[in-house]
Order: structure tokens, then C-alpha cells, then sequence
């Protein structure tokens, strides 16, 4: 009979102690023990156990539960009988950043205080056990009750480290676990030097100038660059999801999966299983699956987006939507199943992020939302190269949903009136809906504390043209920015089926409004139009069979917030926007 599967749970005892469902992992304890590494650093991406795994490490280790072994009887790191006398035998501080999810510095600092006050609450039979000084007494009731100014609690972990190490006559081990969410939420809340200085000086305290460190493990999604906070320690060994070093600890291998789908006679269901959740790569172990989206289908037996539906998806919507356009050209390729070309470094360096390409694509690999199909190192330039793609039909369907949702996130915003006026070729509904659109999305697209006008038009249409691409799937094939006749059209719309009625093939050319060159906006327009015809993009279209007339070729002129539309019916234009264009626009 197959186990019962204890969604969300991330508590070893509970899990294993109840026989719920739980796929082995305990041979991390034995190969992390035997590197020896002083400070570890694991990145992984959300919901991939880094939680249940640092809580296994605690209960495995700590004196809290020395004595209890029983609780591992049956699994991998029992068999040594070298490891079952290490069981219970150090002190161990567990840490975790999970919930400082705030928007301030003050907010942010205090909430981690706050957990370094409950730590000490937690351990005050150290404050009675008269191994302690009656200033140490002292600072033990001021760190406890929240009393200290913030520079003063960075020694806190250091201080504890003492006071363990004295009463247990042994050092510790450290374990902190999503080091990096409060560093994520700074950079989106704009308060990142000021959190960075503090964790700065909280980390050098505790992993570096700390003599009753036994060893630490840090666990989090992203390696934040050793500029940034880590620029003391010498002795950090970081792992990311190219590194070999616990390759297969994190996430269900594809044996670990078809041992589970068989014990819930699921075993029929294994290929699609895989075209869902598979595709994650850790050093050279590939096909590792997301344990989220597995134990949910395990319980529920349906298909679904478990893993991208879980929280933690906003930086990188705010970046991809943020993006230039080449950012979005890579999206569109991504998406229709392509290979993306970079060289990335793995250290996230969030201050280049909404200015470096390629800080993007190392965050999104970091998060899983991309996977490595190929990666090596250049000897010439010393540089890593990736083939990348998105991992897996889950992720897929979590940008398309994400992509959608930036035009359908404003009420005002018409975004489906638009399109349903484009395929009728209903010009006059075409300008009123696409000036609604515009008004109301274009800061929204914009980046940067001081939004450019000229970059507004650009970020904004090519993000309505993945909108466009995400929303006509199924009945066209968008491209943008693609060679025809003799230059690079902006946006075509290739018909699947082009007898199918209200399927017309469609060119669109993007211009922003040059006073120097046109009076008017209408002006602009006209001449994107007829870019189109004396570029022939059409070429592309009647090369494969389609004839000219179901082929549609229209014109945009953007100016600030106003757009103007050309390629037919400009009466009907002229009668909507008349009065509210001047001559000057």
C-alpha cells in the first residue's frame, strides 16, 4: 500500500517517524561530513528540500536528540556504524531567513533581530549555567529581550557560539537556511546597500572570525556575488547547480521517481511525468525532477503547476517585464521551445540586474526557470558558456501565464478588445482600445527611477508582442524582429490555418513619432506602413503560399502615451482621434 503523502510538511521526524511518503536523502549528512568544508553554501532552486534537509541535518547531529537514532533505522546513513556514533553529538543553531519578507530596511533588520532574540530565548539555560560572566548575563537579557541597536546584534551568532561551545564542550555547527531572501526583497524594495552592510558584518562574525565554528551549511536559491556579502570569507565553498558536489541531495533522480510512481500505481503515467517536471540539471546528473510538483501529483494524480504556482516568482516577472528588447526577443525563442546562447557567471550580482543581459539569464538558471542543456569553459577567454532552454512544460506554462497577466493586471486596460478589432481588421476600434491600452501600461513596462520616453514605445511593444504570441497560440505563429524581403520586420503573424475564417496573416511595423522628420503622428505612421511595402516583409508570407490578399500590413506611431494606427480606413481613424491630435502629434 503506498504511503500517504504529507504535502508541505518540512519536519524529518514528522515525516519519517509518521511512514509517510519520503524518498531518501540521508547520504548528504555523510558526503557533506566527509568534504569538511568549513563554511558550504548550497544553491537550489525553491521547494527542492533545502528545508526538510537542513532539518534532517539538525536532528541527525544535536544533542537535543542524542539518543534518538532510531529515527534513521532503515535509511542510507544508518549502514555505517561510523555515523551512528556522530548521532547527537554536537550543538546545532538552525537559522532560517524564510519569513523576512519585508519591505524596508528597518522591517527587513528587524525581523531578522528578532529571530536572533528568539534564538537566545530558546537556549537561556545558558544564561543559568554558570559558565557565564555577569556582563555576558547581561548582553544575553539585552539580546534576548531586543534591546541592542542593530550593529550590535551582528556579534549575536558569534556570542552564542561561545556560550554552546562552553556548555557542551564541543563547537558547532551552524545551519541557515534561505540565506538569501531578505537580499532578493532589498534589491525589489530598494533598500539593498543598506540590508547588504548589515548581513555583511552579521556573516563575517559568524562564519569567518568565529573560533567555536565547527562547520556551517547556507542554503538559498541564488549565489549572491562574494562582493556583495561574502567578501571576507575565505574559507566559503560555494555549490550551484553546475557544481558535482551533492548533485543528486536535492530533488527526485529519475530511478527515485519511477520507484515512486510505482508504488501509486502510477507507472503508466511516467512519460508525461517527465515532459511535466523533469529537465533540472545539478553538476552531471540530469533528469532531477521537482520534488513540489511530484508529491503533489503523487496526491492529487493530476497534471497541474504545482512548483511555479508556489510564491517567489515576482523578481523575476519585474525583470523579464522590465526587460529591453533583446530580452524579450530571447523570451519569444524560449518559448516556442528554443536554445539560448550566453556566457553567464553564477555569482548574482543584483545591482547589474536591470542593466546586464546577462545577470538575467544567471538568475533565472539559479531559480530553475531555465535549464543548462550544454555548459563548458572557454580555455581562451575564461569564460563558462551555456545552451540554454526553458526546463520543463511546467515552466512554460508559468511564463505564458505570467506574460498574460501583465496586460490583464489593469481593469482599464482592453487588452482582448484590441486583439478582437485587430483580426476584424476594425481600425477605428484598433486606435481607440490600443491609445486605452498605452496610457495605461506604458510605466508599467518602463525601468529605472528615471523612465525614458524614447525607451518606453520599445519596452512596451515588444512585451505586447509576447503577449500577443502567448495569447494566439494556438491559432498563430508571432515572430518579431525576423528577416523578410529585404530588412527585419517588427511583429508577423503567421495563420496555422489560413482557410479558417478571421485568420488573416499580419505585419505590424513600430515607429516612435521623430518631430524632425514628420509633422504629424499620422505622418509616422504612414511611414511605417510603407517601410513594410518597400522592405517587401511580405516576402516571407508569399513565399509560402499565402496570397497577398489575406495578408493585412499595418503601421504604429507611438508618441509618449498616444499611438496612432495606419493601413486602411484612416477616415474612421481621423474621426476617432481628430480631436485629440494636434498638428504637432
Amino acid at each position: 500500500m503506498a504511503r500517504t503523502v504529507a504535502i508541505g510538511r518540512q519536519d524529518f521526524e514528522m515525516i519519517v517517524g509518521r511512514n509517510r511518503f519520503y524518498v531518501d536523502k540521508t547520504n548528504f549528512i555523510k558526503e557533506w561530513w566527509e568534504n569538511d568544508d568549513e563554511v558550504t553554501l548550497i544553491t537550489r532552486p525553491r521547494r527542492f528540500g533545502k528545508t526538510l534537509t537542513m532539518n534532517m541535518v539538525e536532528r541527525f547531529f544535536s544533542v537535543k536528540y542524542k539518543g534518538q537514532g532510531k529515527l534513521f533505522e532503515g535509511l542510507n546513513i544508518w549502514e555505517d556504524e561510523e555515523y551512528r556514533q556522530l548521532q547527537g553529538t554536537y550543538p546545532v543553531i538552525n537559522l532560517s531567513f524564510a519569513s523576512v519578507k519585508v519591505g524596508t530596511y528597518e522591517e527587513c533588520v528587524g525581523k531578522i533581530i528578532r529571530l536572533l532574540s528568539e534564538l537566545y530565548n530558546k537556549n537561556e539555560f545558558l544564561k543559568n549555567s554558570g559558565l557565564l560572566t555577569e556582563a555576558e548575563m547581561k548582553y544575553f537579557d539585552r539580546v534576548a529581550m531586543n534591546e541592542l541597536r542593530a550593529a550590535d546584534m551582528t556579534d549575536s551568532l558569534h556570542r552564542l557560539c561561545d556560550f554552546m561551545q562552553r556548555y557542551y564542550g564541543r563547537k558547532v555547527i551552524v545551519l541557515l537556511d534561505e540565506y538569501d531572501t531578505p537580499l532578493q526583497e532589498a534589491y525589489i524594495c530598494g533598500c539593498w546597500d543598506e540590508v547588504v552592510s548589515f548581513i555583511r558584518n552579521l556573516f563575517n562574525s559568524t562564519f569567518k572570525t568565529n573560533p567555536y565554528l565547527e562547520r556551517a551549511v547556507m542554503t538559498g536559491i541564488t549565489r549572491v556575488s562574494r562582493e556583495s556579502i561574502f567578501s571576507d570569507l575565505n574559507n566559503l565553498v560555494v555549490v550551484t547547480s553546475t557544481s558535482n558536489k551533492y548533485e543528486d541531495s536535492f530533488g527526485f533522480t529519475q530511478e527515485e521517481v519511477s520507484d515512486a510512481l510505482r508504488e501509486f500505481g502510477l507507472s503508466e503515467k511516467e512519460g508525461e511525468v517527465k515532459d511535466w517536471y523533469d529537465g533540472f540539471t545539478f553538476g552531471s546528473k540530469t533528469d532531477i525532477y521537482n520534488p513540489w510538483s511530484i508529491t503533489n501529483f503523487l496526491d492529487s494524480k493530476k497534471f497541474d503547476t504545482y512548483w511555479v504556482n508556489t510564491s517567489g516568482n515576482g523578481l523575476v516577472n519585474e525583470l523579464i517585464r522590465r526587460g529591453d528588447k533583446e530580452v524579450k526577443f530571447i523570451m519569444e525563442d524560449l518559448l516556442k521551445g528554443g536554445v539560448f546562447h550566453t556566457v553567464i557567471d553564477e555569482q548574482i550580482i543584483f545591482h547589474q540586474l536591470g542593466q546586464n543581459e546577462d545577470a538575467i539569464w544567471s538568475l533565472l538558471l539559479a531559480s530553475g526557470y531555465l535549464k543548462a542543456e550544454r555548459c563548458w569553459f572557454d580555455p581562451e577567454t575564461g569564460d563558462k558558456e551555456y545552451d540554454l532552454k526553458l526546463t520543463n512544460r511546467e515552466v512554460k506554462f508559468m511564463f505564458r501565464k505570467m506574460i498574460n497577466g501583465w496586460f490583464r493586471s489593469n481593469a482599464d486596460a482592453p487588452y482582448n478588445d484590441f486583439i478582437k478589432a485587430l483580426l476584424s481588421d476594425n481600425l477605428f476600434e484598433m486606435n481607440r482600445y490600443m491609445n486605452d491600452i498605452a496610457l495605461a501600461t506604458f510605466s508599467y513596462f518602463d525601468t529605472g527611477k528615471q523612465p525614458s520616453k524614447a525607451a518606453e514605445p520599445e519596452r512596451f511593444y515588444h512585451g505586447f508582442v509576447l503577449g500577443m504570441m502567448v495569447d494566439l497560440a494556438k491559432r498563430y505563429v508571432v515572430t518579431s524582429n525576423r528577416e523578410s524581403g529585404y530588412g527585419r520586420y517588427d511583429v508577423m503573424l503567421e495563420p496555422k490555418e489560413l482557410k479558417k475564417a478571421g485568420n488573416p496573416a499580419i505585419i505590424m511595423e513600430f515607429k516612435v513619432h521623430d518631430p524632425e522628420h514628420e509633422k504629424t503622428l499620422k505622418d509616422t505612421a504612414d511611414a511605417a506602413l510603407a517601410q513594410i511595402k518597400e522592405k517587401n516583409y511580405a516576402a516571407g508570407l508569399t513565399a509560402k503560399g499565402i496570397p497577398k490578399e489575406y495578408i493585412r500590413e499595418y503601421g504604429f506611431a507611438f508618441e509618449g502615451k498616444k499611438v496612432w494606427i495606419d493601413g486602411g480606413g484612416i477616415w474612421q481613424v481621423e474621426k476617432l482621434l481628430g480631436s485629440h491630435q494636434d498638428t504637432k502629434s
